[in-house]
């Protein structure tokens, strides 16, 4: 838009000196002339600020030999407005200077006819003004304009880790109460431990509703209902032990998950490593003793879970690994250490999270 508007403006300049020079046969052709090219030179500008800045120069020198000088000096005091909108420091100093020392050889000339070099100079400042005024506007707008792009873009960031967060949550509250349903299913056939696994069920599904309640909750930005548990390490490992019995493991606890050296948002954390290797354990375990050992110093809180490795791989429930992801950015946020793998026929668990 803004080259067609200059283009549109040239043009109408060059139409004028045209229209002169055919209707009225006192113009000087040679000062016309010399006018339409010096007002032709802007069209330059469009496209190289510095060649067309030397080519104004090289046509105010030449006019000077022409005797039209005066008329190419006022094209240049016009000029101003592209070079201080398109030119950087240097070109615009060079203009200065060029355009300063032309004004002091015409007014200081042997010109017959008495010049007023202020006008000139006048034109020029408010050209100058005005092209100056241009470029901090399309300054602005194209800061602004960045403004807005980043602000889009931290938007599109900030949607893309909400759904990210929501799904984490998901994952770490329901898919481990979906997987306590999906064991315990197997298990309904067998008549002594259908009745056990009917309320493990019914449980494991009241659990589910509740966790998925919260996270909508929090999804929400609502208010969160006070018999949702986030983060209660005791309670957590109190039910991942259930889980193991009613699944026909043996459990071995040691430590104290109410020690009041544990900082919140480290049993916050604990409490979801807890839940996820449960999730994990009922999954892939083979029959054996599950081991809880959480020990506790001034410094570091290091929980350990210590399942026996399957004797047979168990495809009925799939896997896809998000869960040690999850649990290894949880620890890791926190300044922690986690591993797992498996560790002489046991598939072992650690984290260690500073409690300082």
């Amino acid at each position: 838009m803004e080259r067609i508007v200059i283009l549109a403006i040239i043009g109408v300049m060059i139409a004028i000196d045209v229209l002169g020079l055919i209707t009225d046969p006192e113009i000087d052709p040679l000062t016309s002339a010399v006018s339409i090219a010096s007002t032709a030179v802007f069209a330059l500008y469009l496209w190289s600020p510095l060649i067309a800045t030397c080519a104004l120069g090289a046509a105010l020198g030449l006019s000077f030999l022409t005797g039209t000088e005066t008329q190419v000096l006022i094209t240049a005091a016009f000029a101003a407005a592209l070079i201080m909108r398109l030119g950087w420091t240097s070109l615009i100093l060079s203009y200065t200077a060029g355009f300063l020392v032309a004004t002091g050889i015409i007014a200081y000339g042997d010109s017959e006819v008495p010049v007023n070099v202020g006008i000139y100079l006048i034109f020029a400042t408010a050209a100058g003004a005005v092209g100056l005024a241009l470029r901090l506007a399309f300054a602005r707008g194209r800061r602004l304009e960045g403004e807005l792009e980043a602000a889009v873009e931290q938007e599109r960031q900030a949607v893309l880790a909400e759904r990210r967060w929501i799904a984490g949550e998901l994952h770490d509250s329901i898919a481990h109460h979906l997987t306590v349903v999906a064991l315990h299913v197997q298990m309904l056939e067998d008549p002594q431990t259908s009745t056990d696994s009917r309320e493990a069920i019914r449980i494991a599904a009241r659990k589910a509703m509740t966790d998925l309640r919260f996270v909508i909750e929090l999804a929400d930005d609502g208010p969160q209902s006070s018999s949702v548990q986030t983060g209660d390490l005791a309670a957590a490992i109190d039910e991942a032990a259930g889980e193991f019995e009613a699944a026909g493991h043996s459990v071995v606890r040691d430590g104290d998950p109410q020690d009041e050296r544990i900082p919140r948002a480290v049993e916050i954390v604990l409490a979801r490593i807890v839940r996820e290797s449960a999730t994990n354990i009922l999954k892939y375990a083979g029959p054996g003793e599950v081991e809880i050992d959480l020990a506790i110093d001034d410094e570091v809180a290091h929980l350990i879970l210590r399942s026996p490795l399957p004797t047979t791989p168990r495809r009925e429930l799939s896997s896809s690994r998000t869960g040690l992801g999850r649990m290894a950015e949880r620890v890791m946020g926190a300044s922690g250490e986690f591993s797992a793998g498996e560790v002489d026929g046991f598939w072992v668990v650690s984290a260690r999270l500073p409690v300082v």
